[in-house]
C-alpha cells in the first residue's frame, strides 16, 4: 500500500493535525521559557531547573497514566490530556506579561512558570500512549512502520517551525506574550483533532495479578525483550549525555553571539536534518541492516555532538546540529517501528508510557546534566564531555548488544 493509502485513511488526518499543531506548540514554548528565564537570570542552573520540572513527572506519573490510557477510551484521554495542556499552556503566557512579574516578582514567577512545567508535563505523560495506543487502532498493521515514519516527520516538521516562529514573534514584536499566546492558539487548534476521531474503547484483557504488576507490565515487556532495551539504552544515554537542546541559549548568547533569533535557529536546526532524513524513511522504512544503521547513526550523533563543541562560528553550528538530528531520526523510526509492531494490543499505553519514562526522562535529566555540567565545566567542556560519554555508550552496548546488531526489522 502507497502513502496516498496511508493519507486516505479517515481518522489519520486528524491524528496528524493534532500531532502537529500541538508538537508546534510545544516547541514554540520551550523556546520562549527557556529564553524569557534565561534573560531573567543569565545561570545555566536555571536551564537545569527547567529540566528537572519537565523530568519529574515522566519518571512518577508515566505508568500509571500508561494503565490508565488501557483501561479508558483512548480519545477521551486525548482530550483530557489536550485540555490540560492548552490550559497550562494559557496560564504560562500570562506569566510573560509584565503585569505578571510586577505581581509575582522574579523568583515567584520563576516557580510559577516551573510549576505550570510540571503540569504540562504530567498531561504530556497521558497525551504520548494514548497517540501511541491510537495509532494501531486507526491505521492497518502492514502500513504501521510507514506511518510511524510520516507521524515523526510531522513531529519533527513541528520542531522546526515551532522555534523559528517563536524566535521571530519573540524578536520582532519585542517580548514573550505574543508568542506565548500564539502557542495556546496553535495547541487549540491541534486539540480539534481529538474531537474528529472516533470513540476508542480499551481492549479489554483478564487482570492476572495485582494492581502494581498490572501498572507495570509495560516496563516488564521492554526488559524482557533484549533487541527493545539495546535500543532505548543507546537512545537513553546517548541523550542523557549527548544533548545540547538545554544549553543553546548559553551558547546563542556567550560563544555564538547570537539573538533570539539565532537562537531559533540553533533550536530547530536538528528537526531540520531529522525531518530530511524521516521523508527518506517513510520512503524506504528501516528494514534490513536497521540495528547496524541504528549503530551507525549514534556514532555520527556523537561525532557532529564533538564538532558542535567546538564551532565558533554560527552556520558550521547550525549544520553540525542538523546532521546530529538527521542521526537521531534513525533512532527515532527504528525504536517506534519495533514497539508497534511487537507489542500487544491491550498493553500498548502501558508499553508507550515505559517508553516515556526512559526516553522523555532521558531528554529532561539530559537538560538538567547539561546545565549543571556547563555551570560546574563551562558550556564547551561540557558538551566534549557529553559526546566522548555518548561514543563509549554507543562502543558498549554494541559489544554486549549482538542481536541488536543484527536486527532486521519485519523477520
Amino acid at each position: 500500500m502507497t502513502l496516498r493509502a496511508l493519507l486516505a485513511l479517515p481518522e489519520y488526518k486528524p491524528y496528524l493535525q493534532l500531532r502537529f499543531f500541538v508538537a508546534m506548540g510545544w516547541h514554540m514554548q520551550a523556546v520562549v521559557v527557556a529564553w524569557y528565564i534565561y534573560t531573567l537570570t543569565r545561570d545555566p542552573l536555571i536551564l537545569a531547573l527547567l529540566g528537572a520540572a519537565e523530568a519529574v513527572p515522566a519518571l512518577s506519573a508515566a505508568l500509571p497514566m500508561g494503565y490508565l490510557v488501557d483501561k479508558m477510551d483512548k480519545r477521551t484521554t486525548l482530550r483530557i490530556a489536550s485540555f490540560a495542556i492548552v490550559c497550562s499552556a494559557a496560564v504560562t503566557a500570562w506569566l510573560t506579561t509584565p503585569a505578571a512579574l510586577d505581581i509575582l516578582g522574579p523568583t515567584a514567577l520563576l516557580w510559577s512558570m516551573l510549576s505550570m512545567v510540571m503540569i504540562n508535563g504530567t498531561a504530556r505523560t497521558m497525551y504520548g500512549p494514548a497517540m501511541f495506543s491510537i495509532l494501531a487502532v486507526i491505521v492497518p498493521k502492514d502500513l504501521i512502520p510507514r506511518a510511524t515514519a510520516v507521524g515523526s516527520t510531522v513531529w519533527q516538521a513541528a520542531m522546526i517551525t515551532g522555534p523559528l516562529v517563536a524566535s521571530l514573534i519573540y524578536y520582532g514584536s519585542g517580548g514573550a506574550t505574543v508568542a506565548a499566546i500564539t502557542c495556546v492558539s496553535l495547541m487549540v487548534v491541534g486539540s480539534i483533532g481529538a474531537w474528529q476521531i472516533a470513540a476508542k474503547p480499551p481492549i479489554e484483557r483478564q487482570r492476572t495479578g495485582s494492581m502494581l504488576a498490572d501498572v507495570t507490565q509495560g516496563m516488564r515487556f521492554i526488559l524482557s525483550t533484549p533487541i527493545v532495551v539495546g535500543a532505548l539504552s543507546l537512545d537513553l544515554f546517548a541523550v542523557l549525555f549527548g544533548g545540547v537542546t538545554a544549553i543553546l541559549p548559553v551558547y546563542a548568547d556567550t560563544i555564538l553571539h547570537v539573538d533570539e533569533r539565532g537562537f531559533g535557529m540553533l533550536r530547530a536546526a536538528m528537526s531540520a536534518g531529522s525531518v530530511v532524513m524521516m521523508l527518506f524513511l517513510a520512503w524506504r522504512p528501516p528494514s534490513a541492516n536497521a540495528g547496524r544503521n541504528l549503530i551507525l547513526a549514534f556514532v555520527g550523533f556523537g561525532l557532529a555532538m564533538m564538532a558542535f563543541g567546538i564551532s565558533t562560528v554560527f552556520w558550521l553550528s547550525v549544520a553540525t546540529l542538523a546532521f546530529a538530528g538527521m542521526c537521531d531520526s534513525v533512532s527515532v523510526v527504528t525504536r517506534h517501528t519495533i514497539l508497534q509492531l511487537y507489542t500487544p494490543d491491550h498493553m500498548r499505553g502501558r508499553v508507550a508510557a515505559a517508553n516515556t519514562m526512559f526516553i522523555s526522562s532521558s531528554n529532561e535529566l539530559g537538560a538538567v546534566e547539561s546545565g549543571v555540567a556547563a555551570r560546574l565545566m563551562g558550556a564547551v567542556p561540557s558538551v566534549m564531555f557529553g559526546a566522548a560519554m555518548t561514543l563509549v555508550v554507543v562502543a558498549v552496548v554494541a559489544w554486549k548488544a549482538p542481536a541488536l546488531r543484527r536486527l532486521k526489522i519485519g523477520e
